[in-house]
């Protein structure tokens, strides 16, 4: 495995396929409040790049040109978060989105396990840290713990991904899927926009 840090933005020529997994690490759960420090990414070959941003310096024209790209899929766990946050501080709407929490709430139902930790250990066979999950993103170094971390969490997205497809087509839900993920960046939009305590399909 290699993990590659990358200051500012993606470095020419890095290219992920037809799907990278995406998660982000900031330094707070307020996209208004609290600023976007790192991006992660991988295709799914046991490598990780990380995109470094130091305050008030979010261009990164590779890596928003990578997420609004039609063909590539952007595959998230608990994308809504990830989304906003990369709309709030790039300013582009990552699309298309395919998101491993609502995949396993939509088929794993016969549990309340849906965890980015929990997929890991029961699709993937992969036991990982949460240890600095609220370590501080904004230091002026990061540390190898904490970039170890930040690349277990889009390593295994691509081999649970598979699980989950396989588990949707069993049980009939793979377009339900389809649209509950088309329907995240407008969710993201919806919760910058100050309706993230609000579900507005209620009555």
């Amino acid at each position: 495995m290699a993990i590659i840090l990358h200051e500012g933005d993606l470095s020419p020529g890095v290219s992920f396929g037809d799907t990278v997994a995406i998660d982000t690490e900031t330094m707070g759960l307020k996209p208004d409040r609290d600023r976007l420090c790192l991006v992660q990414l991988s295709a799914g070959d046991g490598d990780a790049h990380l995109v470094r941003f130091r305050k008030n310096s979010f261009d990164a024209p590779n890596l928003k040109l990578l997420l609004t790209d039609p063909e590539v899929t952007k595959l998230f766990h608990f994308g809504r978060f990830d989304i906003a946050m990369l709309l709030r501080y790039l300013g582009v709407v990552s699309a298309p989105v395919y998101c491993t929490k609502i995949a396993s709430k939509l088929v794993r139902t016969f549990t309340d396990r849906h965890s980015l930790r929990d997929l890991c250990k029961d699709l993937a066979g992969v036991e990982i840290s949460k240890e600095q999950q609220t370590s501080d993103w904004g230091a002026d170094h990061l540390s190898e713990q904490q970039m170890a971390y930040a690349a277990s969490d889009v390593l295994h997205l691509h081999v649970i991904r598979e699980k989950l497809d396989d588990m949707l087509a069993r049980e009939g839900r793979t377009d339900l899927a389809r649209a509950c993920f088309d329907f995240v960046p407008t969710r993201a939009a919806l919760d910058l926009a100050g309706w993230s305590d609000i579900d507005i399909f209620q009555h």
